[in-house]
């Protein structure tokens, strides 16, 4: 998710700009994928994950109004062969929680310990649409500022508006401050109450993303600026999450009768290219 939404009447209008926009075919490869997560355990491998909560008593960014909890089965845990990311409005206190920031939602923020690169991602998963709900399935490198290090937004879907993702690329000269970020937007009747696969494939001339074998955003490292133009040439870590209001997620409120929300992942795969 981008670091601050600001301008936000302009950006709701062009998150999902379909100037970039493609409807082509796309396919996980047929080889064994190089990395994935089934959740076939009875709880997150910690081994594969981590828990971000690095901004939980400081506050998170875009306004965010959840607390990032780790490794607590109210927010994360396995059920069934399914991740559940559950979003909840509930009590939160320094004695239970030394780093609580003072937020009434707790949710869960996961994040790949092993950074990925080009290849083909596919992330199965059923989203809420609870308003006030953000669900995202993105990447953005830890160690460079943003937006200069750049972001994938492979999914974001905001509660308010259900059904209706949304795939941004964002860099130092394409971005939402400046009105420039890249994407695209895709209606998918049943993204609440079914699982669909989400897709990205990076390459170094150009990124796609798609769902359910169907591409509906494509970008082509064709402009200049250099890094600022395209910095997508390093591995990024994977993050899963589950924001709770926010500038744009909160933009028309959050239900709280509509809580607790769940995002639930039935697989995280990625084939690298080349293999």
């Amino acid at each position: 998710m981008p670091m601050q939404w600001m301008l936000l009447a302009v950006q709701a209008a062009t998150l999902g700009a379909t100037n970039y926009a493609v409807d082509a075919p796309m396919a996980p490869p047929a080889a064994p994928a190089s990395f994935a997560d089934e959740f076939a355990g009875k709880k997150v491998d910690q081994s594969i994950w981590r828990y971000d909560t690095s901004r939980n008593a400081a506050g998170w960014y875009n306004n965010e109004k959840q607390y990032y909890a780790a490794d607590r089965p109210e927010n994360t845990r396995v059920e069934d062969g399914v991740l559940v990311i559950e979003a909840r409005r509930e009590p939160l206190s320094k004695a239970k929680f030394p780093d609580w920031g003072g937020q009434v939602y707790s949710s869960a923020k996961l994040v790949t310990r092993q950074t990925l690169g080009y290849g083909f991602y596919e992330v199965r998963a059923k989203l809420p649409c609870g308003r006030g709900a953000w669900p995202a399935i993105w990447m953005v490198p830890e160690d460079a500022s943003w937006p200069a290090g750049g972001e994938i937004d492979i999914m974001e879907m905001v509660g308010w508006d259900p059904n209706v993702i949304h795939a941004t690329l964002h860099s130092g000269a394409f971005n939402h401050r400046l009105g420039t970020q890249r994407g695209a937007q895709k209606q998918v009747a049943t993204a609440c109450t079914a699982f669909h696969n989400y897709q990205l494939d990076w390459r170094p001339d150009s990124i796609t993303i798609g769902v359910d074998g169907r591409a509906y955003m494509r970008v082509a490292n064709d402009q200049p600026g250099g890094k600022a133009a395209w910095p997508f040439t390093r591995p990024y870590p994977l993050i899963l999450n589950l924001a709770v209001g926010g500038d744009w997620g909160g933009a028309k409120g959050i239900d709280d009768a509509s809580l607790p929300q769940r995002m639930s992942v039935d697989y995280v795969r990625y084939w690298k290219h080349g293999d």
